[in-house]
C-alpha cells in the first residue's frame, strides 16, 4: 500500500493535518495522500471507495453529515476497504455534552477561516490606505471615508474593516487638490464625514493640549467652520453621501455609512431610512 486517501465534504484540511501528524510517529517513506474534497452524494463516495479497493488502500474520511458517514462504512464493507471516521465520534461526544444535535452542515469551518482571513486583510488595507496613502489603489476599496482632520476617518476604517470592509481614507485640506484616482470612484463608494464647527474645535482644542502642541488657527472655531464648509461644496458638487458624525458612537456612524451604502440607488430611501439626510448642513 503506497497511498491513503481523505475524503472531506469540505477543504479536507482537517483530515489531512490529522492524518500527517500521525505520520510523523511513522518511518518514511511516508504513502501518499490523495485528497478527495467537496465529497456531498453517495456516488462520489462510491467512487473514491472503488478507487481506494483497487489501491489496496483505506481512507480518512471527516464527513459532518450523518448519512454520508453511514453510507461510507456501508459501502466500504461491501468493497472490503477500512475507513476511518475522525469526524462522527467527536460529534456524537459533542452532541451527548451539549444535548443538542449537531447542525450536520459541510464547509461552515472553512466558511470561518474564510471569514477570519477576510477581516485581516481587511484590517491591513485600512493601515496601509490611512489618510490618504496609497491613493492610486482606492480602486481596491469598498468604502473611502473623506473628511476635514479629526472627523473620525481612522476609527471608522478600523470599525469597519474589522467588519470585513475594505476602506480607506483621505483629509481634505484646503489648498490641496484632490487626487483623480478619488474623484472617479463609482457612486456610493466614497462617504463625506462632517460635524458642527464648535464640536471639532473643541476636540481638536483638546488633542492639541493632550499632545502639548500649541493650538493657533487649527482649533479656531472661524477656521474650522471655514474647512467644513470647503468640504461641504466638495461634497455637494461631487454628490458624495454626507454622514454626519456629531456627538455619535462610532458603532451608530459605521451604521449609518453601511445603511447609505446599501441604499445608494435610492436617495429618497437612505435620506429617510439612514438618518443622516435628515440634518441640514452644519456650516452656518
Amino acid at each position: 500500500m503506497n497511498k491513503i486517501f481523505v475524503v472531506s465534504d469540505g477543504t479536507g484540511r482537517t483530515a489531512k493535518q490529522a492524518l500527517k501528524a500521525a505520520l510523523t510517529q511513522f518511518p518514511e517513506p511516508h504513502p501518499e495522500v490523495i485528497l478527495r474534497r467537496d465529497v456531498l452524494d453517495i456516488d462520489q463516495i462510491e467512487e473514491v471507495v472503488r478507487e481506494a479497493a483497487v489501491e489496496k488502500s483505506f481512507i480518512v474520511h471527516t464527513l459532518v453529515s450523518d448519512n454520508l458517514r453511514e453510507q461510507m462504512v456501508r459501502i466500504s464493507r461491501i468493497h472490503n476497504v477500512s475507513s476511518i471516521d475522525l469526524m462522527g465520534p467527536m460529534l456524537s461526544k459533542l452532541a451527548d455534552f451539549f444535548e443538542h444535535s449537531p447542525l450536520g452542515v459541510p464547509g461552515l469551518f472553512h466558511n470561518l477561516n474564510q471569514e477570519y482571513f477576510k477581516r485581516i486583510d481587511a484590517m491591513q488595507f485600512a493601515f496601509n490606505h490611512d489618510d490618504g496613502q496609497r491613493d492610486q489603489e482606492y480602486d481596491r476599496a469598498e468604502i473611502v471615508l473623506v473628511g476635514v482632520s479629526r472627523t473620525f476617518k481612522t476609527p471608522l476604517s478600523m470599525y469597519l474593516a474589522f467588519k470585513g470592509w475594505f476602506v480607506a481614507n483621505y483629509p481634505i485640506v484646503m489648498g490641496i487638490e484632490l487626487p483623480e484616482s478619488l474623484m472617479n470612484l463609482p457612486k456610493g463608494n466614497v462617504m463625506g464625514l462632517m460635524t458642527q464647527p464648535h464640536e471639532l474645535s473643541g476636540l481638536r482644542e483638546a488633542r492639541q493640549i493632550y499632545l502639548g502642541g500649541s493650538s493657533g488657527e487649527y482649533t479656531s472655531v472661524e477656521f474650522v467652520r471655514r474647512e467644513l464648509n470647503h468640504a461641504h461644496d466638495i461634497f455637494r458638487r461631487l454628490e458624495w453621501p454626507v454622514i454626519h458624525v456629531t456627538n455619535k458612537p462610532i458603532e451608530e456612524i459605521a451604521s449609518e455609512i453601511l445603511c447609505v451604502k446599501r441604499n445608494i440607488d435610492q436617495p429618497g430611501v437612505w435620506k429617510k431610512k439612514c438618518g443622516s439626510g435628515r440634518r441640514n448642513p452644519p456650516m452656518s
